[in-house]
């Protein structure tokens, strides 16, 4: 044996051995944070698959079945309103080939009567509410509900703005910034450094670089949310228990997007995680009620 490795394989060994360890047992280097709410549930677009997306009604719904997440994306309007939309161009939401951002918000138009549901193609939602809303008007219409609010760009007026109404309803610890884009979130958490966030998505591949390298348990994670696709095709790679696992025992609580299927929610759980967000909060509801809490991972 050389001796390169003769030094160099145990001192490899004890690197592997310390990163499970300490993978397994993150709480002897890292204080869980402690959320304030558990997400189990959450209503997607407020549960697009049972009402018109994003709507009062919607949300109305989704709190009735006993939801503990309402997923929203914002938008602003040219008056400087920020409202709850997916979509930056309303063709689909509404068949006006207009941005939210050139119509004042008595100018919005009305959801189509029928809208189908992008994770359920071929299914369609209904509703007699029709009308886009205010993001202040939700939170004063659900005060105490949890919301992930998502921003799709660098618009800093929209950030401000929503991180203005989330001080002024003092909602900063159940209110989740969430952004796809990094350069988004920074922005995101300056304006309002309160408010828990979500791992965007080149942050959520750097956690799963970490973790196949072993240095997850020995790095600071700042983000509290996980809200991640659920990838069947992939899932080997990614969705391991035992990084679920870790990242629970951090806080950092793991929910998968966007499920409507029994047997998919049935994964979720099994693999150990928080919660899930659906299109159809009656559906996971009802299965949540029957299948009482997840056994832990393992």
């Amino acid at each position: 044996m050389s001796p390169l490795l003769y030094y160099a394989l145990p001192a490899l060994s004890s690197y592997v051995m310390l990163s499970i360890f300490f993978l397994r047992r993150p709480r002897l280097l890292h204080a869980p944070w402690v959320s304030a709410f558990c997400p189990r549930l959450g209503a997607h677009r407020g549960g697009s698959g049972e009402r018109l997306e994003n709507t009062m009604e919607a949300m109305e719904n989704a709190v009735a079945q006993r939801a503990d997440l309402l997923e929203l994306d914002c938008q602003l309007t040219r008056d400087g309103v920020v409202v709850v939309s997916h979509d930056k161009n309303l063709s689909r939401q509404s068949g006006v080939n207009r941005d939210v951002g050139s119509l004042d918000f008595e100018e919005l138009p009305l959801y189509k009567e029928e809208l189908e549901v992008y994770f359920s193609p071929g299914h369609f939602a209904h509703g007699s509410d029709r009308h886009m809303v205010r993001l202040e008007d939700v939170f004063r219409r659900f005060p105490r509900m949890p919301m992930s609010v998502e921003v799709k760009e660098e618009n800093e007026e929209l950030i401000c703005k929503i991180a203005g109404l989330v001080r002024h309803y003092e909602r900063d610890e159940i209110t989740i910034w969430a952004s796809e884009k990094s350069s988004v979130m920074k922005k995101c958490k300056a304006a309002n450094p309160e408010m828990p966030t979500a791992f965007t998505i080149s942050r959520g591949f750097w956690v799963l670089l970490l973790y196949y390298l072993g240095l997850l348990p020995f790095i600071s994670i700042p983000e509290r949310f996980l809200i991640s696709f659920l990838p069947t095709i992939i899932n080997r790679l990614i969705m391991r228990k035992s990084l679920i696992q870790h990242l629970e025992q951090r806080g950092v609580r793991v929910v998968f997007w966007c499920l409507n299927e029994e047997s998919d929610f049935e994964v979720a759980f099994r693999l150990g995680a928080t919660g899930v967000i659906t299109d159809y909060p009656t559906a996971l509801r009802r299965y949540l009620d029957n299948h009482g809490p997840p056994a832990p991972a393992s």
